[in-house]
């Protein structure tokens, strides 16, 4: 199919297999180490609000809040099915998430944390319109709301075990768009998580500055927020997917796309390229965030359906 050259960032497919994110900012590491250990060290603090009608026969959906370390409150979905193979840990995307899908990865209980000011975790204090959430906090990566909805991706896997102890042996996360990125960060310092799926991820580091989006878009919030401060930059820096994905040491599989109207191609290409050769299972899509083309309606049932059972333990 014919790519149009605003979605492709006048990238061709070899010049895309060819991008590299940049080396990881002086601390990074140490900051993310940090981040793990405040979401995996403070007491839990959930209630199960009660249960919702479930599409998938087998599998209950709970509703449940909990209160995250930095004190704000949490909602999130929990799909349990009749008959665990583990858990799945979802990184959802902008917009207003709904119940996880639990025909996607049958057999696996899900855990979906809504993140800050979305979803079930709207509050007074955090927009929920995606070009003022991405600059909430950004003055500070400790405070930084994306950074955050990582440290609760860490909190909501804590909550699954200690609701269904059976999960632990085979938890894997899975994201798409900014979910893509989350679980990349998510994925790069949980020892708990044995794989992971990425598609069409965001923060694709510093290659995304030249690629903003129009100004109702959060990247745009985020570039424009980088370039007006050197703290604003230390915190794009370290909200980093491509950065994190260096340090991924589980089985990933990662589509990112050759054409994509919202999130560049070279920064989800940027992710995909980072994560380490020998845990890297890349495929490609023609299209991102738009309608599956035939060729990716194929993809999706010839390679990515087969590689996500096998990597997920589902068969």
């Amino acid at each position: 199919m014919a790519m149009e050259l605003e979605h492709t960032c006048g990238y061709t497919k070899e010049q895309l297999l060819a991008v590299r994110g940049e080396e990881p900012v002086q601390g990074f590491e140490e900051f993310w180490r940090k981040q793990y250990e405040r979401a995996t060290t403070c007491k839990l603090d959930y209630t199960v609000e009660g249960k919702v009608w479930s599409p998938n026969p087998g599998t209950t959906i709970y509703k449940v809040r909990f209160i995250a370390c930095d004190g704000f409150r949490i909602g999130m979905w929990i799909c349990r099915p009749d008959v665990s193979l583990g858990g799945q840990i979802i990184a959802h995307g902008y917009g207003n998430p709904a119940v996880p899908d639990a025909g996607r990865s049958p057999g696996l209980t899900i855990a979906m944390p809504c993140v800050p000011g979305l979803g079930l975790s709207q509050c007074e204090e955090i927009p929920w319109q995606g070009r003022y959430h991405a600059a909430y906090g950004f003055h500070d990566p400790e405070k930084y709301v994306l950074i955050a909805g990582v440290r609760n991706l860490w909190t909501a896997i804590s909550i699954m075990i200690d609701m269904f102890p059976d999960v632990k042996e085979n938890i894997v996360c899975s994201g798409g768009s900014l979910g893509g990125a989350m679980g990349a960060m998510c994925t790069a310092w949980d020892p708990r998580i044995k794989a992971a799926e990425l598609n069409v991820p965001t923060l694709g580091g510093r290659i995304t500055l030249d690629y903003p989006g129009n100004e109702d878009d959060p990247s745009y919030t985020r570039v424009s927020l980088a370039k007006a401060s050197e703290q604003g930059m230390r915190t794009f820096d370290l909200c980093s997917a491509a950065s994190a994905a260096r340090y991924i040491r589980v089985p990933v599989l990662v589509t990112p796309a050759l054409s994509d109207h919202n999130v560049p191609p070279p920064g989800q290409f940027a992710v995909a390229n980072s994560i380490p050769e020998e845990y890297r299972i890349l495929r490609i899509r023609e299209v991102g965030h738009h309608a599956p083309t035939e060729a990716d309606q194929l993809l999706e049932e010839n390679e990515l359906e087969p590689i996500r059972k096998k990597i997920f333990k589902l068969s």
